[in-house]
C-alpha cells in the first residue's frame, strides 16, 4: 500500500430541515389550530481514530464529504428526520488542522478516539412552536440552520517511542528487523526505504515499545534534498533518538564523523526541540571491522564526533550488541513514561483497608 502521510479535503455538515407551517383541518373543527412540525437536523462529520490504519492514502481519492440534510417538517404534528451521520476512519496519530489558516483544530492519539469535526445544522421551528393565547393561528415558520463546511489538512505523525536516523545504507532497516516483528525492504543501495515502517519490540511479557525506522538523511535534507526531510516531522513525537552510524562504508574516501556532524545540523535547522530531544549513538556494522582495530576506531569516532551521551556497539546482521540496547532503551522508555504520568493523589479516607488476619 501506497504511505501517504498528508491529504487535503472538504467537508460539510448536513443542513436542518426547514419548520413547517400546516392547520388541522377536520369536519366540525373550525378553529383547528397549528400542527406544523419542525425540521430535522443535518447530518454530523465524525472523525474515529482507527489502530488498523497507518496511512491517509483513502483520502488522497476521495476529497469531498458530505452528510445528509434533515428533512423538512409536515403537518400533523410530524417532525423531520435526522440527517444520516458520516464517521471517518483516520490512522491513530492524525492531525487535523484548517486548510486556510493553518490552526491545529484536533489531534487524534488514542485508538477508538470520536471527535465531530463538523456539525449539523438544526431543524427550523414549525408553526406550532408560535402558537399563544394570542396568536391563535400563526403562520411563522423558521428555516434549517445550515451545517458547517470546512476544508481540512489532514496530517500524520506515526505515534512511536523510539526514531532511527541516520544515513542512507547506515543499517537502519536491518536493526529493526532484527530487534522488532517489522519486515522492511532491505538492499545495498540508497534509499531502499521509501518511507515510515513501525516495528513493536517486546522485552518481555507487557513489555514492549514502537520504533519507527525513517528514510535516510542527507546533507541538505532540511531544505528538501532527498527524502528524509519528508518523514523528519514522524521523529516530533518520539522519547529517544537512535543516531545509527555506518562503521565500515563501503568508499573508504567516506568520513563517518563528517556524516554524523551532517546529520546533527540537519536536526538543528529542522526543528530545534527535535535537535534537544534525548540522543544516542549506535555504531553499526562493527562485525566488519576487524577485531583488533575497533576499540581504536570507536574511541576515535567517539572523540572527533565530541558525543557525550551514551554509545552502542552493535552488529545489526550478526545481531551482537542488540539485546543489551533493546533493555537500555526501554529502561529509558519506561523512566520517561512514568515521569509524564504524575502520580494521582489519593484520599487517605477512601484507600482500602487490608483484609483482616493479613
Amino acid at each position: 500500500m501506497k504511505f501517504v502521510d498528508e491529504a487535503f479535503i472538504d467537508i460539510a455538515a448536513g443542513d436542518g430541515g426547514n419548520g413547517c407551517v400546516s392547520f388541522r383541518h377536520e369536519k366540525y373543527k373550525e378553529f383547528g389550530g397549528p400542527n406544523g412540525g419542525d425540521g430535522g437536523r443535518g447530518g454530523h462529520v465524525f472523525a474515529v481514530a482507527d489502530s488498523n490504519l497507518n496511512t491517509l492514502v483513502d483520502f488522497r481519492y476521495s476529497r469531498r464529504h458530505e452528510a445528509k440534510r434533515g428533512e423538512h417538517g409536515m403537518g400533523s404534528d410530524m417532525f423531520g428526520a435526522a440527517g444520516d451521520d458520516i464517521t471517518l476512519k483516520m490512522p491513530v496519530g492524525t492531525i487535523i488542522s484548517d486548510a486556510e489558516t493553518g490552526e491545529v483544530l484536533f489531534e487524534l492519539l488514542k485508538d477508538g478516539e470520536v471527535i465531530t469535526i463538523a456539525k449539523g445544522g438544526d431543524g427550523g421551528f414549525g408553526n406550532m412552536r408560535f402558537k399563544s393565547a394570542i396568536n391563535r393561528a400563526p403562520r411563522q415558520k423558521t428555516p434549517g440552520w445550515p451545517g458547517e463546511k470546512r476544508s481540512l489538512k489532514l496530517e500524520l505523525k506515526v505515534l512511536a517511542d523510539v526514531g532511527l536516523l541516520g544515513m542512507p545504507n547506515a543499517g537502519k532497516s536491518t536493526l529493526i528487523s532484527a530487534i522488532s516483528n517489522a519486515r522492511p525492504r532491505i538492499a545495498d543501495y540508497p534509499f531502499t526505504t521509501l518511507h515510515p515502517n513501525l516495528g513493536v519490540v517486546r522485552v518481555g511479557p507487557e513489555q514492549s515499545f514502537v520504533v519507527a525506522d525513517l528514510p535516510g538523511l542527507i546533507e541538505g535534507a532540511s531544505e528538501g534534498a532527498g527524502l528524509g526531510h519528508l518523514f523528519l516531522r514522524h521523529l516530533q513525537r518520539t522519547r529517544l533518538l537512535l543516531h545509527v552510524v555506518d562503521m565500515a562504508p563501503f568508499d573508504d574516501s567516506v568520513d563517518p564523523v563528517a556524516q554524523a556532524k551532517a546529520i546533527v545540523g540537519e536536526l538543528k535547522k529542522y526543528d530545534a526541540d527535535l535537535y534537544e530531544k534525548p540522543r544516542w549513538l549506535v555504531l553499526n556494522k562493527l562485525d566488519m571491522v576487524p577485531s583488533d582495530e575497533r576499540a581504536a576506531r570507536i574511541k576515535d569516532f567517539v572523540k572527533r564526533l565530541r558525543f557525550k551521551g551514551p554509545v552502542f556497539e552493535i552488529s545489526a546482521l550478526t545481531r551482537e550488541g542488540c539485546e543489551h540496547l533493546v533493555q537500555a532503551i526501554y529502561q529509558q522508555v519506561k523512566a520517561q513514561q512514568v515521569a509524564e504520568h504524575e502520580p494521582v493523589e489519593v484520599d487517605p479516607r477512601f484507600v482500602p483497608l487490608p483484609p483482616e488476619g493479613s
